[in-house]
């Protein structure tokens, strides 16, 4: 017998949190794996900054213990209106920003606020979490292919043919699962599409919003510029609702500050919702990122050194996958241009995803996650891998072990 809801019997747990659960079973049990499954960090390579640190125990000391305003409390919210307006051309008002426990219970608030049963949502694949969030809001996802060589980044091509029917875009820069980024150009035609588009409507429907994760934005690999649409098209900004915070920028995945720009009476809306759900940061929490984040020095510094340990992982695995593929081993590899991921092909020929994702795991103890996990169809061969937990004195182990599995497809 069935004991509970039809959404909860139906609802598909998360397969990276799954997968990278199994890995952790297996390392407690003794073995030794290359976990690069999680988007997290390893604290002893990525701690979060320690100025940041020193405040969240001196909030706690000061007794800063009790319930936040339900959006935020008022000193982070100035520190992030400022915070944004300097740093990437983000001007907002206080009652167009809110504060919650992470950039999750956002976005459910976004899809909760602004999409009722039946809606269309329109977000690419591979992406995270877009069509769990379209289940729990009975949303009719449609998901747009992406192309390797776009980076796997949504084009405006690729989009226009959808956006007439939909009520939601969802699209995220840098981009989880590829750490590929939009360029200038690229996101320009797409803002333009829903200009139009909301020019169409002219107030007779709902306007087509656009949900902007950027939650990566300030880890860019060396050159690469980040790019939104209110930056580039000013009038986005009656349509766009950002997604953002400390967990990825910070290494602070567990401290849970994340925030969200808006239009104002969207983000009424989602405070609304939140605040029955109880889904705010700590108030301690909230107390230290609002002194971070105005001390610009403290920030620059910690920044510069952490993408410094980005940028050679980042490099070392580039250029070790690429003379990989180039001496005819079943791999390709895109370069990354922000975010902690790499994207790889493992093109082994006659093999499953799970297949490959095993063959991987047991014979080169690398585990990481498929793009089936993010919206792909099964038979994909494309994986991504989280550089957070990745040791500088494994990686040219690491590559030889990956080198020394694959060594029977190698043509």
């Amino acid at each position: 017998m069935n004991n509970v809801s039809s959404k909860a019997a139906h609802l598909i747990g998360s397969e990276i949190i799954r997968l990278g659960n199994e890995i952790n079973t297996r390392v407690r049990q003794g073995e030794s794996i290359y976990n690069l499954t999680i988007g997290d960090f390893d604290p002893k390579i990525f701690p979060i900054p320690q100025e940041l640190k020193r405040s969240i125990i001196a909030a706690y000391e000061a007794g800063e213990t009790n319930y936040p305003p339900a959006d935020g409390i008022a000193e982070l919210k100035t520190a992030i209106r400022a915070f944004l307006a300097s740093r990437c051309a983000l001007p907002s008002e206080n009652d167009e920003v809110m504060v919650a426990g992470g950039g999750r219970p956002l976005i459910y608030a976004i899809y909760q606020t602004l999409v009722d049963p039946g809606d269309v949502v329109v977000y690419p694949t591979p992406s995270w979490n877009n069509n769990h969030y379209c289940y729990l809001t009975g949303a009719r996802g449609i998901e747009i292919e992406t192309k390797q060589e776009n980076g796997f980044m949504p084009t405006a091509n690729e989009l226009a043919p959808v956006l007439g029917d939909a009520t939601l875009l969802a699209l995220c820069s840098p981009l989880n699962p590829t750490g590929t980024t939009f360029t200038k150009d690229a996101l320009e035609d797409i803002c333009d599409l829903v200009i139009e588009e909301n020019k169409r409507r002219a107030g007779n429907r709902k306007p087509l919003y656009v949900l902007y994760d950027q939650i990566y934005w300030m880890l860019r690999a060396e050159g690469v510029d980040h790019v939104h649409p209110v930056m580039l098209r000013p009038e986005m900004k009656a349509y766009t609702i950002y997604v953002d915070g400390i967990s990825k920028s910070l290494a602070a995945t567990g401290v849970r500050v994340g925030w969200s720009i808006g239009p104002a009476h969207v983000v009424a809306k989602m405070k609304s919702i939140l605040g029955h759900i109880g889904a705010w940061a700590p108030r301690a929490e909230q107390v230290a990122t609002a002194t971070f984040l105005g001390k610009d020095e403290a920030v620059d510094a910690y920044l510069s050194e952490s993408q410094e340990r980005i940028q050679m992982r980042f490099d070392a695995l580039y250029k070790g996958l690429s003379e990989m593929r180039d001496r005819g081993y079943p791999v390709n590899v895109i370069r990354p241009q922000g975010a902690i991921y790499v994207t790889v092909q493992f093109a082994i020929p006659g093999m499953t995803t799970t297949e490959i994702t095993s063959t991987l795991l047991n014979n080169a103890h690398l585990a990481v996650v498929p793009f089936t996990a993010f919206g792909c169809a099964d038979g994909t061969n494309w994986f991504r891998l989280s550089i957070g937990t990745l040791r500088e004195q494994d990686i040219e182990t690491m590559l030889m072990e990956l080198a020394n599995a694959l060594e029977p497809w190698k043509s």
